[in-house]
Order: C-alpha cells, then structure tokens, then sequence
C-alpha cells in the first residue's frame, strides 16, 4: 500500500508538467537529432554532459534543462519535442512522464564501477514495485561489463539495454595534453600547491539525500593533521555536494584550499598525490592515476548497515584502511598501494574505459543503430 501511495504522489506531484507533456506531444512533432541535457542537481554543462555536448556540438541540436526548472512549460515543450533526453543522476521530474515512442531517454550514470548501492539495490527498496523512479530508461551506460548485472538491479532494467561501453568523464584520464593543461591551469589558479604533497580530502555524504546529507566532522581534527604533517603537505578540501553541514574549525589558508563549491572532482585529481575517502566512487577515477587512496572508514560497520555496497568492501579497498586519526596520519606517511590489487580493480570495474567512451556513445546511442 504504501509503494503504491509514493507512486500516487510522484504522479501528483509532477500532474501539471504531464498535462503540459502531453499537450506539446500531440501538437509538435519530435526534432530530429535534438538532444536534452537534463539535470536537477547541475547548473551547468559537465561531468558526462560535458564530453558528450562536446562530442555532438556541429551535428545535434543541443539544448539544457539544468538546476531547479522553474519554467514547467517550457521544459515540458524540450522534453516532448526532443529526440534523446539525456540524464547522469536520480532525477525525479522525468520519471512520470509518458514519453512519446521517438524519443530516448538515456541514463549516463555519473559514477564509474559499482561501489555503494543506488536504486533498487538499495535496502528496502527491491520490492518497491510501484515506484516509477528509473523505470523509463531506454538505455544506460556503465564502465565494465562485469557491472552490467548490478545497474540492471539498480535501474530496474534489462540487462541488454546496459551497455558497458564506457564513461565518457573518464576519456581524460588516457589523454596526457588535456591533464598537462589542466595540472597547469590548478596551479596558475592555486599558487600554493607548487612543489607539495597535495592531499586530496574527498568523503561522501551520511543520510539519505541532498535534503539531510551530513558529515561527521568530529572524527577528523583539521588543525591536527596539519601540525602532524608539516610545510611539505598542502591540503585540498572537497566535501559531496550533498553534505549540508559545515565544519566548526577554521582552516589555515596556508595549508588547506577548500573547494567544495566545485561539482566536478575529475579536475582536482590532476594535482593529486594523496586521496583521502571512504565510500566515493572518486576512489575508480583515482585508480586511473599515480595516486595513493586512503580509505578512512571510520563508520563502516554502520555505513554498511544503512546503505551497504554492490561487492564487499574489502573488494575495493587497494590502499591502507584507516578508522581514527592517529592512523589516518601514518597511512599519509607511510602507506602504500597494493598494485596487483588494484590491476585486477581497474579490469574488473573499468575494462570498457579507454579513452573512447565518448566516441563509442555518440556512435552507438545517437547514431541510430539498431539495438
């Protein structure tokens, strides 16, 4: 009763936009080749968006729907005239309309590999039949083929309409120009990351959503870490766009660099030597670099009885696990990569990432095959 009452609501709660759908669906033809970036959670163009506007710039129509979408018309008339709407995230105004046959609606994930559960895999929430969240994906895309099985779960799909083709975000990694121009452009723009060990401070959130996402900053002590590492380390802060608290401390601005405004982390791994997370899919990209990944899992019995993971948690972790500060500062020190470990990481979760993966979804999802 009550999964079909949420299923109520998300059609109520989305009426007038269906209304507008439905009317512009049966006024105006689809436009061929437009494509629409749509997203509740960017305000602009990048991630996934970003390589893939990139990509089809001179031959498609492009167009955004991005942030809170306050005009319900006129993203009601994009979606019913588009020919592919294209989505990196949970994203709940899509999934009670009743899209029109011509037009795609593809789900380019904006995590690689399988890390924390999402969706149906989620605890309690397999048997959430009458859900209509994920359900109308044409298509989806993940970074191995041995991960398909886990996002069909996830998306309620079959697992033929997975294709593991790829992340487009991760093509910059296999390209050493594009990371040498960005390491250059953090370094004009952050003079004082020049000649560090930069720590990359990256956890993700506690909580359920973007509306009571929390960190528990009383199990790091900023101005510890600093006294215990010295004037060769700089630190990079960057807390999950999720986490609505604040920290107590104030950071010295000689020594931490907080940039958890910044939605996108691809870039700041450029400048990275040392990554500090715990359940981030950050923990995949950095694998693609010379990068030491700490895990500090302070929580982790709890973390895994809440949300839980795809694989066990050992199956990830090729760098030290640490759960309290005092060992957090030796991994920072003195751990090391287990290397072997993680070539088997890379070819389990990311086999199909190349450097291609941008080319092979426009060639394979915009380029009219027949799948």
């Amino acid at each position: 009763m009550i999964s079909f009452l949420k299923r109520i609501y998300q059609i109520l709660r989305q009426l007038d936009l269906i209304v507008y759908y439905i009317y512009y669906a049966t006024h105006h033809k689809v436009m061929n080749r437009q494509v629409l970036f749509l997203s509740q959670s960017r305000s602009r163009l990048d991630g996934n968006f970003e390589f893939i506007a990139s990509a089809i710039r001179d031959d498609y129509l492009i167009e955004t729907a991005l942030g809170e979408l306050h005009d319900r018309k006129l993203l009601a008339y994009k979606m019913a005239v588009s020919h592919y709407i294209i989505v990196d995230d949970f994203c709940p105004i899509i999934y009670p309309i009743p899209l029109r046959h011509k037009t795609q609606l593809i789900q380019v994930w904006h995590a690689l590999g399988a890390f924390k559960t999402v969706g149906y895999a989620r605890k309690g929430n397999s048997d959430d039949r009458y859900s209509l969240t994920h359900r109308n994906y044409s298509h989806a895309i993940v970074s191995s083929p041995a991960i398909v099985k886990d996002y069909a779960l996830a998306f309620h799909m079959k697992p033929k309409k997975i294709l593991p083709i790829g992340i487009p975000r991760s093509d910059v990694f296999f390209h050493d120009d594009q990371k040498a121009a960005i390491r250059a452009s953090l370094y004009e723009e952050f003079p004082l990351l020049k000649g560090k060990k930069v720590i990359l401070f990256a956890p993700t959130f506690r909580g359920n959503n973007v509306y009571n996402g929390y960190y528990d900053y009383d199990h790091i002590h900023f101005k510890h870490l600093q006294e215990a590492l010295g004037d060769d380390y700089v630190c990079i802060i960057k807390m999950h766009p999720f986490v609505q608290n604040h920290m107590k401390e104030i950071l010295d601005p000689h020594f931490f660099i907080d940039l958890s405004s910044r939605r996108e982390i691809n870039d700041l791994l450029m400048v990275t030597d040392i990554l500090i997370t715990d359940y981030s899919s950050v923990i995949f990209e950095a694998a693609l670099l010379p990068i030491k990944t700490i895990f500090f899992a302070y929580d982790l019995e709890e973390y895994i009885a809440s949300r839980d993971f795809f694989y066990p948690y050992s199956s990830y972790t090729y760098g030290p696990v640490v759960k309290n500060e005092e060992d957090l500062i030796t991994a920072i020190r003195e751990g090391t990569i287990d290397e072997k470990k993680k070539a088997a990481f890379i070819d389990y979760f990311m086999s199909s990432c190349d450097g291609h993966a941008t080319t092979r979804f426009v060639h394979t999802l915009l380029g009219g095959q027949d799948l």
